[in-house]
């Protein structure tokens, strides 16, 4: 699956959502490396178990699940001669203990959950070794009866010890007046008194230490230094044997490694099932019927991300269209629809339950592609239009009859009158190649096409034009509006500056609905060189109709306005109007990237800006680039030390 693609739609924030929900480590790991499967057979078996282990959360209690604390520690070291600690054969004696655990558990769960308690069949309870691990090992220490010669040694060394110990309870007695504190310390592990330093020759015996002050030694006392050195032996003994009896466990550990690795497996596999069903217990999330025909269905689906603030949508592709435009006013929520319709895919590609309503449908695809956001001209710099077209290319590489393709603001970035152009292009190419396309625009042009286009629909977001807020309702079948006039005659417009408007827009729309969009045979392979031969003779056809076209335009008799689109004649070219007529009648046109000046008897209106903007398009994003936009915008704020804005020179024609 598209690694941008996931980027752009945020999947990483549902694995991580998912991770914590997990409990153990391998769970947390696996819901990490989560990716959307492809195989509809395989995502239908893991969902149906999803599902069976939501209701195994929702109406019964706390799944028993192993924590796997120490586990990876321990795997990662068994066979390569590493000797465990206590400390590991503690975590070994609650791992089994928690496995028995959990495989009681699911066993009494086998009618309720045949398919999750099964996960445990394959588990081993190893209660050979867990047995001897208690019997050696407790509290972290390997106890006295953990072999024989330990036991005896550890009796010698409690005897030794209680013959120091009278030694030294004498010795304090004897010596009391000349100690600097009734305290009996330890040195490097050797019992020593605390002797004022003047005193010092009256005790016979090694001093070991002296304190910070100097005015306190620590004398070894004579009388127990052999005691103390027998105890060392002892001692010497006594670690000797623990690791003869840590060893004897680690081989045994070493036995039983198999069984362990699938234990520690089978839990990891079961902790991130329930991660996925207790994630979707957070969502109110359901299961969905599944297809390979590019069919969704959504009802009352939610953005994960936002599932209880987002208003519910209402989704449907496939049946009779294969591409859908969506279009509506700014922020009105047409992104938020792309992207819950993309994001909602990877879900449950992933066999995640998702937030939408009961009898819902969706397609499964083998890829899922995207043009959304200018992540990548912010990355490499580029403009972007430039980075769009990247993209384009990139989708056009690889779509097919399974693919899932999102585009947002199609035609941004450029000459509106040339990016519709291009859009519609793309437009007839994807749905040649019967790939699933959902995109959104603001431009009039594209939504003509898709209404008299076979296998294309139209949708709007919903607006309210008395709060003239948006509704965020998505409603299929319809074109949508920028509400300009709506918004003007409530913000004070003269009427009839709107009734003339409508008149002139009526004409434009009637004009645009004769022209009928027939689109050649679904795509087919071919050889590389074939298509792109295709595709050249239809664009240099294209070419000549459109210039035809703009020859028979009529001569603009009113000033031509910033953002008007235009048609050079002798460069047979358009462009936008980026500065408006002086005195002498020249206007200043951006064509291509290239600001021009040229005389308005020279032009002729190809598409007013009206139509190709929404009524509070920022046209700065046509004219600036990107840089200079942003240098304004801080120099609105504040004034800058050196801070240039640059502008392309301007040629007069």
């Amino acid at each position: 699956m598209n690694e941008t693609t996931m980027l752009r739609l945020e999947y990483d924030q549902i694995k991580t959502r998912v991770s914590e929900c997990a409990f153990s480590y391998l769970g947390k790991h696996h819901a990490a490396t989560m990716q959307p499967i492809t195989d509809i057979r395989t995502i239908r078996i893991r969902l149906s178990e999803t599902s069976e282990a939501l209701q195994l959360i929702r109406h019964g209690a706390s799944v028993p699940v192993p924590s796997l604390e120490g586990m990876e520690h321990i795997l990662h070291l068994l066979g390569t001669g590493y000797m465990f600690s206590e400390h590991d054969f503690s975590h070994l004696a609650q791992f089994i203990r928690s496995c028995m655990q959990l495989m009681k558990y699911m066993h009494a769960k086998a009618d309720v959950a045949p398919t999750v308690s099964a996960y445990t069949s394959s588990m081993y309870g190893m209660e050979t070794f867990l047995s001897e691990i208690e019997r050696c090992i407790y509290s972290g220490r390997v106890t006295d009866h953990a072999s024989k010669e330990l036991a005896k040694i550890r009796k010698k060394i409690a005897v030794t010890e209680e013959r120091i110990k009278r030694k030294l309870d004498s010795l304090t007695s004897r010596h009391r007046s000349i100690m600097q504190d009734n305290m009996i310390s330890q040195r490097n592990g050797r019992y020593v008194l605390p002797i004022k330093k003047e005193f010092r020759k009256q005790v016979k015996g090694n001093v070991l230490d002296e304190s910070g002050s100097g005015q306190t030694v620590y004398v070894e006392p004579a009388e127990i230094v052999n005691l103390q050195f027998e105890q060392s032996a002892n001692m010497a003994e006594e670690s000797k044997e623990e690791m003869k009896v840590l060893g004897d466990l680690t081989a045994m550990a070493e036995s039983y490694s198999r069984e362990l690795s699938i234990n520690t497996e089978t839990v990891g596999a079961l902790d991130f099932l329930l991660a996925k069903a207790k994630y979707a217990l957070t969502l109110d999330a359901v299961s969905v019927e599944l297809n390979e025909d590019g069919i969704i269905n959504l009802h009352g689906a939610r953005h994960p991300l936002m599932a209880h603030t987002m208003v519910p949508l209402d989704f449907s592709i496939g049946e009779g269209y294969s591409s859908l435009i969506i279009t509506g006013p700014n922020t009105g929520g047409k992104t938020m629809a792309l992207k819950s319709v993309g994001l909602l895919t990877l879900m449950v590609q992933s066999a995640l339950l998702v937030p939408v309503l009961q009898g819902s449908r969706m397609a499964v695809f083998e890829d899922i592609v995207v043009d959304i956001g200018d992540g990548q001209s912010i990355e490499h710099a580029l403009s972007t239009f430039s980075a769009h077209i990247r993209n384009m290319i990139d989708i056009l590489e690889t779509a097919g009859s399974s693919t899932l393709i999102l585009i947002d603001e199609m035609a941004s970035g450029t000459d509106p009158g040339e990016g519709v152009g291009l859009s519609i292009a793309l437009l007839e190419e994807f749905h040649r190649r019967r790939a699933t396309v959902v995109a959104t625009t603001h431009f009039s042009e594209i939504k003509h096409f898709a209404e008299n286009t076979p296998g294309f629909q139209n949708a709007r977001m919903e607006f309210d034009t008395e709060t003239l807020q948006p509704l965020y309702r998505l409603r299929i079948g319809e074109a949508g509006e920028s509400y300009a006039y709506q918004i003007a005659l409530k913000l004070g417009m003269w009427t009839r500056i709107i009734e003339r408007s409508e008149a002139i827009s009526a004409g434009r729309t009637a004009q645009n609905s004769q022209k009928s969009h027939v689109i050649p045979p679904p795509f087919e392979d071919k050889k590389s060189d074939d298509v792109d031969k295709t595709s050249l003779e239809k664009a240099s056809t294209d070419q000549k109709i459109a210039k035809q076209r703009k020859q028979e335009l009529p001569l603009h008799s009113k000033p031509f306005v910033l953002g008007d689109s235009v048609y050079v004649g002798y460069l047979d070219r358009t462009g936008i109007v980026y500065k408006t007529e002086d005195e002498r009648g020249n206007v200043g046109i951006l064509i291509q990237g290239q600001k021009q000046i040229i005389n308005k008897k020279r032009l002729v209106l190809h598409i007013a800006a009206t139509e190709l903007y929404p009524d509070d398009y920022d046209l700065d994003i046509v004219f600036e680039t990107k840089e200079n936009r942003k240098k304004r915008k801080l120099l609105a704020r504040k004034h800058v030390q050196g801070l240039i804005i640059e502008c392309p020179p301007e040629n007069e024609k």
